[in-house]
């Protein structure tokens, strides 16, 4: 077989072509201190803030303290594979997670890597953790509500999308609750969720993706886990992780809540993290930048201007208190960079009132800005009409006597806590709520006894859908309640009383 000279020069000419001299720097140091999930590194001069170092071995950490002879890592895997003397370079990036469709419906931990037993995430896409916050111009106002499906939120405390809303209460008030029921009144919407469950303990974390399945939200929700038992920099970097899974489908012009479950744990583990990277301690061992860890992290929930393709990312960040204590360090961070907040009462929920929200502690700033018109024209007194009742309750209780107005006053605020429970994952349709508030702030319930205020809800609402059903079309069309509609509802309450009387036995 004879060789063709002009074929060897041809490949000759193809690869010199190709050829491409690439130089790679990398910066590597040396480890002088390894323990508790920290290592000192010396020699990383090059490193940048939030990059990865990679120690070898699968093992990487994430830069945090860049001092003038070493740099100070928190170690996102375990730290047995280290030991003093071994060498770490910089990888040029900076600590970045998976983003992209394929999450929603994961388990997921921080860096995007699943931890359900449904194979490898198959998405390409990566985004850094940390990213400014958009900025005034590229935002429009809070105006498009985001429905919970919970009735005293929806008509007292309304969220809008874009807002950012704190769950705030002791432990077990029903805090985690309230943001699963918001999860799940998405399904069948547009809504992205992206829940961050932060320190807590595993058994926790497959109880809530179970109840998340079992309610058929899992195929539009992410859940971000970093339990009690990963390492403290893995909670420190989750819920920076979800927020940018959210920016991902806000940015695609699209719709996302992020749930963070709970902040108390993400600045505790801050806290672990700072104080062994022997930065200086303040205010209950908390580092000086504790603040700006969690108004950095808040800020970038947003309603992004028509301009930015008009998407929209709303955070529930959750907070704990001990003992009520609402003036604690964290609890007031937080209550000061959100946009109002929903205040549990322990009170409340030992007397039996699930969800137990305390309307007169809670606020949102956003207000009747983020309700329809028909929610408005129901709710608007409904905040006052509680207020009052408190007050009057507790007058009461004196055993003094009372004139007529405040035994109605009395009655009617006995009626609207009834109105206001509400079972755990059973979110209302708004047309629904605005029926049973309707009948409770108009008093159509006064002559229906407290106890049975619970009993008659579901009655009431299936009497006006069945006998009004073009009424209930013109209020999910109109999403307003004109004067012929109240008195359609009016006249339509009384007459369901009527026909329920009859059917009681004892009556």
């Amino acid at each position: 077989m004879s060789v063709r000279p002009e074929e060897v020069m041809s490949v000759l000419r193809d690869r010199l072509n190709a050829y491409r001299d690439e130089l790679e720097l990398t910066s590597t140091g040396i480890v002088l201190q390894v323990g508790d999930g920290i290592a000192r590194v010396y020699g990383l001069s090059e490193a940048m803030s939030q990059e990865l170092i990679d120690f070898g071995d699968g093992v990487f950490g994430i830069a945090l303290n860049l001092e003038e002879d070493s740099v100070g890592c928190v170690l996102l895997g375990s730290d047995e594979q280290i030991s003093e003397g071994d060498r770490a370079h910089t990888t040029g990036r900076i600590a970045q997670t998976k983003v992209g469709a394929a999450l929603f419906g994961r388990v997921v931990n921080p860096l995007g890597e699943p931890l359900d037993d449904r194979g490898p995430v198959e998405t390409g896409e990566t985004r850094p953790l940390e990213v400014i916050a958009p900025g005034v111009i590229k935002r429009q106002p809070v105006g498009e509500p985001l429905r919970t499906g919970i009735k005293a939120i929806d008509s007292a405390i309304p969220i809008g999308r874009g807002q950012r809303e704190l769950i705030i209460g002791d432990r077990q008030t029903g805090k985690t609750q309230i943001a699963l029921d918001t999860i799940v009144n998405q399904r069948g919407g547009d809504v992205k969720c992206i829940y961050v469950a932060i320190g807590q303990k595993l058994s926790t974390v497959r109880r809530t993706v179970a109840m998340l399945e079992q309610a058929g939200a899992m195929e539009y929700t992410c859940v971000v886990s970093a339990t009690a038992s990963d390492p403290a920099a893995l909670q420190y970097i989750a819920p920076y992780a979800g927020c940018a899974i959210g920016e991902w489908v806000r940015d695609q012009g699209g719709h996302a809540l992020v749930v963070y479950d709970d902040l108390s744990k993400h600045a505790q583990a801050y806290r672990q993290m700072s104080l062994l990277l022997r930065r200086p301690p303040g205010r209950e061992a908390y580092p000086g930048d504790i603040f700006n860890l969690h108004s950095r992290l808040l800020e970038r929930a947003a309603k992004m201007s028509d301009e930015e393709g008009a998407g929209s990312l709303t955070a529930l960040p959750i907070v704990e208190t001990q003992e009520g204590d609402f003036s604690a360090y964290i609890p007031t961070n937080v209550v000061s960079i959100t946009d109002g907040q929903i205040y549990l009462e322990p009170r409340l929920f030992h007397e039996g009132q699930r969800p137990a929200i305390s309307i007169g502690m809670s606020v949102s700033r956003v207000g009747s800005d983020a309700q329809s018109k028909m929610m408005k024209q129901v709710g608007s007194r409904l905040k006052l009409d509680l207020a009052n009742y408190r007050e009057y309750e507790a007058f009461a209780q004196f055993g003094a006597d009372l004139d007529d107005e405040t035994r109605r006053m009395l009655a009617q605020g006995q009626r609207m806590v009834e109105v206001l429970k509400q079972p755990p994952l059973e979110p209302m349709d708004e047309v629904d709520m605005v029926i049973i508030l309707f009948a409770g702030t108009r008093g159509h319930l006064l002559d229906v006894p407290a106890a049975d205020v619970q009993e008659v809800e579901p009655l009431l609402i299936s009497y006006v859908r069945d006998r009004a059903p073009e009424l209930v079309q013109r209020l999910e069309t109109t999403r307003a309640i004109s004067d012929e509609d109240e008195k359609q509802l009016g006249q339509l309450m009384e007459a369901f009383k009527r026909e329920w009387r009859l059917q009681r036995p004892d009556e």
